[in-house]
């Protein structure tokens, strides 16, 4: 059985095409088997709703009269680079509000901004004959602004390792509070509905295709920073952090529903954000692929309390164990709980279902791949002579 995108953007359009979440396909295809299923369904969607630190806003405020070339540029009191012209910005979501102020960050100002409300622009400059103003404060929003969105470096990750910590102190960290002695496990992911676990390989997920985020309709940009493929894995699927995506959307189109701002306590703020992926079904390995259910999907258990980039899986765990809330370390159970959402991720394939049903939402061929041989380097301190 083969089809392609345009068959299936074909059946879209004349309100035939059938789709599938990536939880409901898991029991048809064991029912049905992977032929029938391969036949019957079109489409089938994917979701994801967790931190995704690696996101920011570029952001266009327009000429002030008269004008300024901003220099450096706070919003709400939270710094936002300004080295790229005379009236852009990029905030990013874990840049912290000025002063003592770790539970305020970008994440919050892009929420707010999603959210309608105005946010405080300060702005200073130094001064040109062809940009005089040197200061400017004021007042702005998504309707006042030029351009507003998303451009996100590293979100999606394709699979993450699960933290836990035996030392004798308390840790936190970017993985959430970590009681000491193995007192507890936290992950983030959402297992079988995750977009990047569901197309392993990157067959129909490249530069150029369309995805939800965060309540609107984004586009891959471009490999994610950190995006490798040299991952050990298990039915096919890798069994750690790998591949993930550099995303981007117009922020006038997302809900505050998708794309809320959170603080880590001991670690400072990030962005949860909602990402979805509709994955076509061309032939039988596709559906192969986005049927691998939890018990068949592994991370690794890392201790945090090893202060080093190279952390030694403890073991690997299902993803059904971690959502069950419980797993066994060293002869001892330990509770889990995840940091992402798989309500909000089981939401967001189902709205891209309906999106797609009704004609909203078409599928898109990548315009290029991603890279499909690429290992991920090391910040090491080296001299001027060596660093070449």
């Amino acid at each position: 059985m083969k089809r392609t995108v345009a068959e299936i953007n074909q059946r879209i359009k004349d309100g035939d095409v059938v789709v599938m979440t990536a939880e409901e396909v898991i029991p048809y295809v064991q029912s049905e088997g992977v032929e029938r299923a391969a036949k019957e369904v079109d489409v089938v969607t994917t979701g994801t709703f967790g931190a995704m630190c690696s996101s920011g806003a570029f952001l266009n405020f327009g000429h002030s009269e008269p004008p300024i070339r901003m220099q450096r540029v706070t919003l709400n009191d939270v710094p936002a680079y300004a080295g790229i012209a005379a009236v852009d910005a990029y905030i990013g979501a874990t840049e912290l509000k000025q002063g003592d102020h770790s539970e305020y960050g970008g994440a919050h100002v892009i929420e707010d901004l999603i959210a309608g409300k105005p946010v405080r622009l300060k702005a200073t400059s130094n001064g040109t004959d062809c940009y005089p103003r040197k200061d400017i404060d004021t007042y702005v929003s998504l309707n006042s602004m030029n351009q507003a969105y998303l451009f996100n470096p590293r979100n999606a990750y394709q699979n993450y390792a699960a933290g836990t910590n035996s030392s004798e102190r308390t840790l936190f960290t970017y993985m959430g509070k970590l009681l000491p002695s193995y007192g507890n496990v936290t992950y983030s992911s959402a297992g079988q509905l995750s977009p990047l676990l569901n197309d392993p390989t990157m067959r129909t997920i490249g530069i150029g295709t369309r995805i939800f985020l965060g309540g609107a309709t984004g586009y891959v940009a471009w490999e994610g920073t950190q995006f490798r493929t040299n991952v050990e894995t298990s039915f096919g699927v890798p069994m750690g952090a790998a591949r993930n995506l550099a995303t981007i959307g117009d922020m006038r189109d997302m809900s505050p529903d998708f794309v809320r701002a959170l603080y880590l306590h001991g670690y400072g703020t990030t962005l949860a954000l909602g990402i979805g992926i509709p994955i076509p079904i061309l032939d039988e390995d596709m559906m192969k692929a986005v049927s691998v259910s939890d018990e068949h999907l592994f991370a690794p258990v890392v201790d945090y309390s090893v202060q080093s980039r190279n952390r030694r899986p403890i073991k690997q765990v299902s993803y059904a164990e971690l959502r069950s809330g419980r797993i066994e370390l060293f002869g001892k159970e330990v509770r889990t709980s995840s940091l992402s959402s798989y309500l909000k991720a089981r939401q967001i394939a189902e709205v891209l279902s309906e999106r797609i049903e009704n004609g909203e939402f078409t599928l898109t061929e990548p315009v290029a791949p991603l890279p499909q041989d690429r290992s991920q380097g090391t910040l090491e301190v080296r001299s001027k002579e060596d660093a070449i």
